[in-house]
């Protein structure tokens, strides 16, 4: 299903690495792109885009979180309005926050964008902090068709059944959140993911026609980022039903399996054995 928002193109130059305009302890904006910054909040990633009809937020993180990501917004763009909230999906580590955000901003009512499927999980918590979207959608969307398009895609279920991938056009940057990253290992023993549509999920991703990619923890990267972290997960996979067909138990196979090729990688050492109990169990329940 395909929807145009008119929450009332830009020409850009792609940049190949983000280039910082301001950072200050738990915090840093980068440039990424002409008009899209990644904002750092600790170990988090935010996303925002100026359009025409004013500034797109992807993610607000957290309350403390989106207070300075609202200022860097306003430094950033100054005099430029809040046009859309999005989020990538319901995790409250990446969804929470809006509401200090519109606080910041002095906008008591913006557009707040999610997968419809998220709306549950967030009204469940029934906090002020995470307000619930105000429009939803299935498969695609589209922000701002008429100016700077921001295309918003639901690639099926992977890590939770509502995470989206926005994606600006005119510069060909993705911002993907949780489900991949740039050449780290899975969280821990991946909670929260879905196989075997996870593996569909990585591949749609890279039918979206990105160049650059900003991740929810991390540096950004490009698309041989994410063909690294499609090849992990066949590996991670093949792996576990060597294990199994060797008989080995989920016990044994987490302390003797290991991919060295991807020894160096973020969180090796610590959440490569969880993945493997995450897809060994998986496998030997049928998967």
């Amino acid at each position: 299903m395909r929807r145009a928002v008119a929450l009332p193109g830009l020409a850009a130059m792609l940049f190949a690495l983000p280039h910082p305009v301001g950072a200050q302890g738990d915090f840093e904006t980068s440039r990424v792109a002409e008009g899209v910054y990644q904002f750092r909040w600790q170990g988090h990633n935010g996303l925002f885009v100026t359009t025409p009809a004013g500034v797109v937020a992807v993610d607000p993180i957290g309350t403390d979180a989106a207070r300075q990501f609202a200022r860097e917004i306003k430094r950033v763009a100054p005099g430029m309005p809040l046009a859309a909230i999005v989020y990538s999906h319901s995790d409250a580590d990446h969804a929470t926050g809006a509401a200090a955000m519109l606080a910041e901003m002095g906008q008591p009512h913006v557009p707040i964008v999610a997968h419809e499927n998220a709306v549950a999980p967030i009204r469940s918590r029934a906090s002020a902090d995470q307000p619930s979207p105000t429009h939803t959608f299935t498969d695609r969307m589209v922000l701002f068709a008429d100016s700077r398009p921001i295309e918003l895609h639901y690639l099926g279920r992977s890590h939770t059944d509502n995470l989206i991938v926005p994606f600006v056009p005119d510069v060909g940057v993705a911002f993907a959140v949780d489900f991949v990253s740039n050449d780290r290992v899975g969280y821990r023993d991946l909670p929260g993911w879905h196989f075997p549509d996870f593996f569909d999920a990585l591949a749609g991703l890279l039918r979206i026609p990105f160049e650059t990619i900003v991740f929810g923890h991390g540096a950004p990267g490009d698309r041989a980022t994410v063909q690294r972290q499609v090849a992990y997960y066949d590996d991670l996979v093949a792996a576990a039903r060597r294990a199994i067909a060797r008989g080995l138990t989920e016990e044994l196979a987490m302390r003797s399996v290991r991919l060295p090729a991807y020894a160096g990688w973020g969180q090796y050492e610590a959440w490569f054995p969880l993945n493997l109990q995450a897809v060994y169990r998986w496998l030997a329940a049928g998967g």
